[in-house]
Order: structure tokens, then sequence, then C-alpha cells
């Protein structure tokens, strides 16, 4: 039982080969960055005409398609419209009510006094040596990171569901950045409707794409905006959409211990990585606050039922590799044990610097060293590849500038703002 904001007592419902340069360049048109400010001239951009009517429309995305349906049909739309419309934002990528042709103008008219499509702006757009791709995206003037890797048989998102994060991890760069407030579904969405925008990559579900997969290992802890983070995941998976599978999705937590087992329940088959980086109690507390709450124990013991309920795929454990913190040799035999008890597949992840950090990464032959140990062990075992480490894009770079603004409450449905600090326990899961 959990303690809640409003003081009831509630019980939780519960080596890969890197893509060569003239892959990277013929999929990507490389552009530079785009004020806010500046007028788009493409013909799917959506003309504003008023800075009233914007604030008092209502965003597409995000909408679930049964919320659609409703408001269409108090609007004097039959039901069905409601599939139109879905179909021309996430199959077509269309920007702009008015160019959802089998709607009628009269059909549009309405629909544009009260609706908007709006997928934030792009603030700026990094391209890396590697064909790593980074955006820096803005909703409603906060900003998030968003990071595109492509890869010779796929092209993986990593997405962000907080602006900054409720944890603050010692090695990330993410953690030194106080929690903001949630995303909304919306905002989540517009993530990949954004990059998939850029990159051309809409059109019938059976197209071939360049965005393939999806990860929520970005900016924020996805379980502690479980509310808006599903709902996203139900627009993304949807077949009628944006259509990608839930094995092609995977959400990383630090171990909020009590949602993977609603996470399961909710989306049986999606992927699931846990930010672990230590083997001990004693450690991980040091360098993820998070296992104060939930430690080690439990953490492993909702793997076990994750991969015996809901998924017939391993669980990936991520290890980032600090020197003299948590990479001798106790530390790999103590891995072997935990791991072993569930389907895994372990990531070691050599640690990628950042201003300011005071740790370093373990030397390669060392990680090598180590990932040994546990293949003896009989685990599965990957060392993840650097990406975009020149543009600060790499695992544990992410970072905006945007800060809490005093005073500020956002509705809950545009993104909460938490209000103040309060135990992890009895603060944040009431997005569930």
């Amino acid at each position: 039982m959990l303690q809640f904001r409003n003081n009831r007592l509630l019980s939780i419902i519960n080596k890969s080969t890197l893509s060569s340069s003239s892959y990277t360049s013929s999929i990507f048109s490389y552009c530079t960055c785009s004020s806010k400010k500046q007028q788009q001239t493409n013909d799917d951009s959506t003309t504003i005409t008023s800075t009233t009517s914007l604030k008092t429309k209502k965003n597409l995305i995000g909408l679930s398609k049964e919320e659609i349906e409703t408001q269409f049909e108090t609007l004097g739309l039959e039901k069905y419209r409601a599939k139109q419309v879905w179909k021309w934002i996430y199959n077509k990528g269309t920007k702009n009510i008015d160019h959802i042709d089998n709607l009628s103008k009269k059909h549009r008219d309405i629909l544009s006094e009260v609706y908007n499509i709006d997928h934030g702006v792009v603030n700026k757009d990094s391209l890396s040596i590697d064909g790593t791709r980074k955006l820096l995206v803005e909703f409603k003037g906060d900003e998030v990171e968003t990071v595109f890797i492509p890869e010779r048989n796929r092209g993986t998102l990593c997405i962000s569901s907080q602006v900054g994060c409720t944890f603050q991890c010692t090695f990330c760069h993410t953690g030194t950045q106080k929690l903001v407030r949630n995303l909304t579904a919306g905002e989540i969405v517009s993530q990949v409707f954004t990059a998939r925008s850029l990159m051309h990559d809409f059109g019938p579900t059976t197209n071939k794409r360049l965005l393939t997969n999806v990860v929520l290992m970005g900016q924020g802890e996805p379980l502690y905006n479980y509310r808006n983070v599903s709902k996203a995941l139900k627009i993304l998976t949807d077949g009628e959409g944006i259509s990608i599978s839930k094995s092609k999705i995977t959400l990383s937590t630090s171990g909020v211990v009590p949602l993977i087992e609603r996470l399961g329940q909710d989306f049986p088959g999606i992927g699931l990585a846990i930010s672990l980086h230590a083997s001990n109690n004693k450690t991980r507390s040091e360098i993820v606050p998070i296992n104060q709450q939930w430690p080690i124990e439990e953490l492993v013991q909702a793997c076990i039922n994750f991969t015996q309920k809901y998924t017939k795929d391993r669980i990936t454990i991520e290890y980032v590799m600090l020197k003299g913190i948590n990479d001798a040799k106790q530390d790999a035999y103590n891995l072997i044990q935990l791991a072993s008890q569930f389907p895994s597949l372990i990531n070691l992840i050599p640690f990628n610097p950042w201003p300011g950090t005071i740790y370093e990464c373990t030397p390669i032959d060392q990680i090598e060293s180590f990932a040994r140990i546990l293949e003896r062990g009989g685990l599965k075992v990957t060392v993840r590849q650097p990406r975009g480490t020149d543009i600060l894009a790499a695992c544990g770079q992410l970072v905006s500038s945007s800060q809490k603004k005093k005073g500020i409450i956002i509705p809950e449905q545009e993104g909460e703002v938490i209000k103040k600090d309060l135990p992890l326990k009895s603060s944040y899961l009431n997005n569930v």
C-alpha cells in the first residue's frame, strides 16, 4: 500500500555493426536548426492566424482514438471520421487539418476551429559523424532531447518521458537536471512523429521504415509518468497509425518495482530494460538512489515475475562501467548470481563522459575481461558501441536547459508539474 498526495491509501494495480557513411548519407538530409519564430514554408505546414485560437485549441496528437470519436460526435461528426483523421495524422504524417482531403471543407473548417496538430518545435538538429542524430524538441517552452540511431538493419529512436528526471543517478548527465514536469502522451508521441517527418518516413504501414524501433531510454523515468507513457504506447502500437510492434519497443526503468508488473499486464510482449549498474545494494544505493526504496532483491523478483508471465524475451540488464566503482571481479560474480535467475541479456555500457562528471570509464581491456567472466558464468553479454558521443547523444549524456518555473502549475492533461519534493515511494505513483 502506498500513500498518495491526497492522503488516501491505494494499492497499486499493480555489437551491432555501424552503418556505413554511404548508408547514413542516403537516409539523412541534414538540415540546420530552425528558429521557432521562423515561418515554415513547406506545403504541409500549419498557418496560425491567431495566438488566442492556438491556446484554446486541442492537440489531436496524443488523444486516443476513442477520445477523438467521442469528441467528434459532440461536434456533429460521424464516428468513422475519427478513423479517417487518425490515419492521416499517424499513417500519412499530415500536420495540417486542411490537407485531410477525404473530409469535406465544411468538416475541415469545423475541426480547425477546435483542434490543431502540434508536434513541437525542433530548436536544434545535430548530426554525429557516425550518423546518430539528436533533436532538441520544445513543447510549451520546455525542451527535451530525442536521439535517432541508424544501423544496417534497423533504426532506433530513443525518446524522453519527462523534462529532466525524477531521480539523480550520479553518473547520468540527465540526473543533473531536476525534474521540471512529466511529458504528456502527445509530447511523447510527437517525438516519434517529428523524427519520422524529418526523415520522410510516413506512408502505408506496409512500407519499409527507417525508424523501426523505439526505446524509452531518454530523459526521465518512464514508470513515474506511467499514465501518459501507457497512453502514448497505445497510440504508437495502433495498427492503423504509427504501427510499431510492442516487440520493437523497449522501456527502460531504474527499478520502479510496483509498476513493472502493471507494464507487463498492459503491454504483454513489450521489451523491458533494467538500469541496474551495480550488483550489490551498497554501491547501487549510492549511484542509483531508487535502490534505497526498492532494493536489488525486490527488483530481481519483479524481473522473474515479468519473464514468467509477460514475455518470452530476455530482460536487458544495463550496466554502465565506472572505473573503480562497479568493475571489480567480485562485481561480475555477484552479477552472475543475480541475472541467472531469469532470462537476461547483460549490456555493458562504457561510461560516456559529460561536462563536470567525477567518473571515468573502465579501461576497455578490463571491460572485456569483465564480459568474459559473465560469459563463463553462463550469461549472454554484449558491450555497447558508443554512438553520438561527439554531439553528447550517447547513453547518459542527454540533458536540456529547461528549469522548473516556480508558481506555474500545468494541468495534468498538459503535463503535470511535480509541486514539491516528496519521499520516493509516495511521490509520483499517482500518475498510474
